[in-house]
């Protein structure tokens, strides 16, 4: 290896090495702008590579992590353009009669769950990610921003940065970021579930795992009537990719009694984690003469008092890995 080349290629090493430090805040920035787990990690990998490419072009006015910040963002507005909105089955169908059959999956752009661990990886320096900024409603409700208001408001309200930081990001005016923020939190408080500031706050752990462990003995027993008592009046269940959805108790428990505790001979458990700082479960299933366990879905909750509010269940085997879960039992 050439001077120049052993130069260029220590160059980069510490390069790397210094971007690494805000890949993780990177990330969790990707996946608010874009609801995708996989988006995120595309388009960070696209910010480390258009930062080393233009590296030469940052001047010091700002820090490198705004620097890295202002590249990501307009990475990700530049993907916003071509598939502006990730979906939820609320927004694709009407509930569904619980006795009805479950339609098939859609390839459609669903709205991915982002994992706790990640979020605790964080460095030190980076923003708190809180419960209020990550929880799936708050990414649901933020598809139906246009892309710069989506950015502003997670700028000024999930990253706490100033007015003039934000317009200084997005090429912009204060005056036209004051404005697009006022617009994207009105249009945020239409798509928020009723009653969210009640159950937005620090959650209770004991509360969480004793709502987990009951619902769990129902499963174990499909016990329809051990999960009603869980069950608010106006709980819902989504099941992405598959579109059908039920909305309000009676239906969630006819789903449950006529598609999930129906007679069944293969075995079923769970393994405890998190998403979107919100208790999670990933479901495995054992089929006859089968010797191992093999995921299924991944159910995530909503828990007010102590009563499930929304149990989001994405059938996506692959995204266990992400979540720390073996993809054996």
């Amino acid at each position: 290896m050439g001077e120049a080349a052993a130069t260029r290629t220590s160059e980069r090493a510490e390069f790397a090495a210094l971007f690494e430090r805000h890949r993780r805040e990177l990330h969790v920035h990707c996946y608010r702008l874009m609801g995708s787990l996989q988006d995120a990690e595309d388009l960070v990998q696209e910010t480390f590579l258009n930062a080393w490419r233009y590296r030469h072009r940052f001047e010091r006015r700002s820090s490198f992590r705004t620097w890295l910040y202002r590249i990501a963002t307009n990475a990700c507005l530049n993907a916003l353009q071509r598939n502006p909105r990730r979906l939820v089955p609320q927004q694709v169908l009407q509930p569904a009669d619980p006795e009805a059959d479950l339609l098939p999956a859609e390839d459609l752009p669903w709205l991915q769950p982002y994992p706790d661990r990640l979020l605790d990886e964080l460095e030190p320096e980076a923003a708190v990610v809180s419960k209020e900024t990550i929880e799936l409603a708050f990414l649901a409700a933020i598809q139906h921003l246009p892309p710069r208001q989506r950015a502003v408001l997670i700028l000024r309200d999930a990253l706490d940065w100033s007015a003039s930081d934000a317009a200084s990001l997005l090429d912009s005016s204060v005056a036209s970021v004051n404005s697009a923020l006022q617009r994207a939190r009105a249009t945020l408080k239409e798509h928020l579930p009723e009653r969210r500031d009640d159950w937005s706050g620090q959650p209770d752990p004991g509360e969480e795992e004793r709502v987990l462990r009951r619902y769990m003995d129902a499963w174990e027993r499909r016990d329809v009537s051990g999960l009603a008592s869980l069950l608010k009046e106006d709980a819902h269940v989504t099941m992405p990719p598959i579109p059908t959805w039920f909305k309000g108790r009676e239906a969630v428990l006819g789903f449950f009694a006529n598609h999930v505790f129906a007679p069944t001979r293969g075995e079923r458990l769970h393994l405890a984690t998190r998403a979107n700082r919100q208790p999670a479960l990933g479901l495995y299933r054992r089929e006859p003469g089968e010797h191992v366990f093999t995921p299924r879905v991944l159910e995530v909750f909503r828990i007010e008092g102590e009563q499930l509010a929304a149990i989001d269940a994405f059938v996506s085997p692959e995204l266990f890995p992400a979540f720390g879960l073996p993809s054996s039992v």
